[in-house]
């Protein structure tokens, strides 16, 4: 347990920056056997658990991902020398949380695909995917409890509250609506305040002084709101088969990302974009059409500057933190963020 309160080095981050492109394998070498540790806790079964909720977790835990926020979890850990086995149940609890509110964005959005497979809505009624969801959302808490910090389990459960009204603000205003303030106020609901307490948790759970704390939650809402941005830059540059959806997906349910935002700014008088401020996402010819003039308008890279500057943001903050390896770790992690498949 770390109460020291005496000034700790900070890290070297922004003078010395790390190597450029390494691949996320090679970043997240350092906690490779922590990250195997988590894999195995999230598929450990819950006592007295029905065989259908085994098959779901093992279809949602076998669909891909590579572990990020998890990631983030570990080396956070590693900066402060929070608890090993503590901080597997946390990060394991967090990817839990991730997988429990992909289940029910599927059901509400309606979506039948994730990363190339079937949603699980797209195989069970909409009542066993809800019941489903549900237990992922028990099963996570379960886990974090087991981190043994009432302080872990306040922002775990603040974490959960934001995530939830974050999907109704998107139900109830978020589709047809086309400002930045939506869309920040989304994002960091829907992701980063995710990315935001797997990079805080463990600062708490090592008892570090506030402003420790503080750093790393920042560090991690600033990488969560660049991961994002970047996802929506890649529903308009990638395609339907690395994607595993439509291209323009949210544009498609009426969601005006970054992207389209940026593009609003170079073209304000583009009719297409009216049409669908009016409500008419469902055209799928205007859809197509903007998703190509988008493509080609230099939004996307505008967006990605954006991006970037939230990651310069994170880097800043993970800074003031005590010098460690880690450090460099999620530096790097940061930077890979807004490079992937770009």
């Amino acid at each position: 347990m770390m109460t020291t309160t005496t000034t700790m080095p900070t890290s070297p981050i922004l003078n010395t920056r790390p190597p450029p492109a390494r691949s996320v394998a090679d970043i997240l070498a350092p906690v490779q056997a922590d990250l195997y540790a988590v894999e195995a806790r999230l598929r450990e079964p819950a006592a007295d658990q029905h065989e259908a909720l085994g098959y779901a977790l093992e279809h949602l835990l076998a669909s891909g991902g590579k572990r990020l926020r998890p990631a983030v979890t570990m080396l956070s850990a590693q900066i402060f020398a929070a608890p090993r086995q503590r901080s597997v149940a946390l990060a394991a609890a967090i990817e839990m949380l991730h997988t429990a509110t992909l289940v029910h964005d599927d059901l509400v959005d309606g979506s039948l695909m994730r990363r190339g497979h079937p949603t699980l809505n797209a195989q069970w009624s909409p009542a066993a995917t809800v019941l489903s969801g549900d237990f992922l959302f028990a099963r996570a808490a379960e886990l974090a409890s087991m981190a043994e910090s009432v302080p872990v389990m306040s922002v775990f459960a603040r974490t959960l509250m934001i995530i939830v009204n974050g999907e109704l603000v998107q139900m109830f205003e978020g589709r047809g609506a086309a400002t930045r303030e939506g869309y920040f106020k989304r994002i960091y609901g829907k992701t980063a305040s995710l990315f935001a307490v797997a990079a805080e948790a463990p600062a708490l759970l090592a008892e570090v002084e506030a402003v420790y704390v503080d750093a790393m939650r920042t560090f991690g809402r600033e990488v969560g709101m660049a991961f994002q941005i970047v996802d929506d830059i890649l529903d308009f540059t990638s395609d339907e088969a690395h994607l595993g959806k439509p291209v323009g997906s949210d544009l498609r349910q009426g969601l005006f990302t970054l992207p389209v935002l940026c593009y609003m700014d170079l073209n304000p008088d583009d009719g297409d974009i009216a049409v669908l401020l009016n409500g008419q996402a469902g055209n799928a010819m205007i859809v197509d059409r903007v998703v190509q003039a988008v493509r080609s308008s230099g939004a996307t890279e505008i967006a990605l500057e954006e991006a970037r500057a939230y990651v310069a943001r994170a880097q800043a903050a993970l800074a003031t933190v005590p010098d460690h390896p880690a450090c460099h770790s999620l530096a790097e992690l940061a930077d890979y963020f807004v490079r992937r498949s770009l």
